[in-house]
Formats: structure tokens, sequence, C-alpha cells
């Protein structure tokens, strides 16, 4: 099993993950527990597992906002709602989600799940905040919940390793996304809207890439492609840290396939979309 199975494992892993960012049903439920605001309730609800915490923490972990942004919604959303309302409002909300776009639900759980969690329970944790509180979390009662929590977990887990990635390459934030969007054909204006960046900020990211010889006036340069090759293919390596040796995963990833080309398919979550993820 080599590193092309964790890039096609987090293809099935995110939309089923994503759809607590997009659907109507999900967004709906943060409002409804009391956060003002999509924004507020995305922070509230991402960052729950490591409890209550400031905009600081926030800002490290999830990399590639702007810090402003963040500041906005937190530490505000603690006093509308607490991070464990947080926690039972997002699991709640995208296990009916699920249960309703994916057919069989019950046969994909049962195929699947225990292969996930055997995977999160040996996966590393040093250095990857998000993936270690998410696994701390206890296991929802729901089949449904517990398959989109360890569907979070394996999401976050790779997450935590790209930002190593990019940390390493002296890549930042808004850099990122500057680079994936002249390397992809992105548009700029999604990645600036869904994560505060202003066209100053932009621009100064650009230049900075330029600088490095990422980028030129035409756009991505072979070495700025090469250097996301890079970061993709270390990501998948340090992904791949969960899976090695996990009895049946390739059996779950066969299940959670069709089920993860449903909620893609439905609508559900649009493409394209600010995580940079394509429909499976």
């Amino acid at each position: 099993m080599d590193n092309d199975f964790a890039r096609a494992m987090w293809r099935v892993l995110e939309p089923l993950h994503a759809v607590t960012y997009f659907a109507p049903s999900c967004t709906a439920a943060n409002k409804a527990a009391g956060f003002r605001g999509y924004w507020m309730g995305y922070f509230a609800a991402r960052s729950a597992p490591l409890g209550a915490v400031g905009p600081g923490v926030i800002e490290a972990t999830f990399y590639n906002f702007h810090p402003a942004m963040i500041r906005r919604a937190i530490p505000d959303a603690w006093t509308f709602a607490t991070p464990e309302i947080a926690l039972t409002t997002r699991s709640t909300a995208a296990a009916g989600v699920l249960q309703a776009l994916v057919p069989d639900l019950a046969a994909v759980i049962d195929e699947a799940l225990p292969a996930l969690q055997a995977a999160i329970a040996g996966a590393p944790a040093p250095g990857r905040a998000l993936f270690a509180a998410n696994r701390d979390l206890p296991t929802p009662a729901d089949p449904a919940a517990a398959l989109w929590q360890a569907a979070t977990t394996l999401r976050e887990h790779r997450g935590d390793g790209h930002v190593g990635c990019l940390l390493a390459e002296g890549i930042d934030g808004c850099e990122a996304h500057v680079l994936f969007s002249a390397d992809t054909g992105a548009p700029e204006q999604m990645w600036r809207d869904n994560r505060g960046w202003t066209e100053t900020d932009w621009a100064a990211a650009r230049n900075r890439l330029q600088a490095r010889g990422l980028l030129d006036d035409s756009g991505i340069t072979d070495t700025g492609r090469n250097l996301r090759i890079h970061l993709e293919s270390r990501t998948d390596e340090l992904a791949m840290t969960a899976y090695r040796d996990i009895p049946d995963i390739a059996a779950a990833l066969a299940a959670l396939t069709p089920a993860a080309k449903a909620v893609a398919h439905s609508g559900a979550v649009p493409y394209p979309n600010p995580m940079g993820a394509n429909p499976i």
C-alpha cells in the first residue's frame, strides 16, 4: 500500500466530513445552538474539540485564515454556546445529512467504521493538535455520527500534517492560497472571501512568492509547481502513517467510495470550494 492510498482516502473522507460546512441543515443547527452568523458557527464547531480556546489557538491550528476574521467570532462564540453544545450540534446535524444522502448507510458503517477507528487509534498524534483533540472525543452512540466523527478525525490528521509541510517550506496561510490558485486556476476571490484576506494581502503574498521564484508575471513557475507537488506528496506520506498495517482498510475505502460519491453528487458540497477538494 503506497502513499496514493492516503490521497484516495482523503478524497472520500473529505465530502463526508464537509457536509458540516455546507449542508443547510448543519448551518441551521449552528444558528439554533446560538451562534451568530455562519463563520462564528464554523470556528466554534470546528475548534470545539479543543475546548473554549481563544483566537490564537485557532489561528495556529487552522493556519490559513486571516487572524482578524477569527477574532470577529472567537472568543465571543463561547458566550452564546459551550464547546459541548457545539460538539453535539455538529455531529447530530452531520449524521442526519449522511443518513439522508447515503443509500444503505448502515452497511457502509458496518464495513468501514471499525477500520477507520483502528486507523485513528494507531495514528501518531504529536504535532497534530486537531487530530488529537478529535481522537479523544467520546464515540457518539449514533452509528452515523460515529462515522462522521471518524471521517472528521482522520481528515484533521491529514490537515495537521499538511500544515507541518507548509511550515517546513516557509509558506504562510495566504501564500498557500495564492500558490494553489495559480497552479489550479481556482478563483482568487473565493479564497479571499472565505479566508478573510484582502486584495492587498493577496498581492503582498504574490510578491513574496515571486521573490522566491515560485511565481512570475505569467503565473506559477516550474519551481513553484514542483514545490506544490512536493507539498502534496509529503502530505500523503504523513497521512499514510494512519493507514499502514490496518486490517480491512482497503475494504473500508471501497465501502466509503460510493457513499462519498452520493454526497458529492447531491450538491450538498459545492465545487469548487475553499477546501480545495475536487468531486470524487
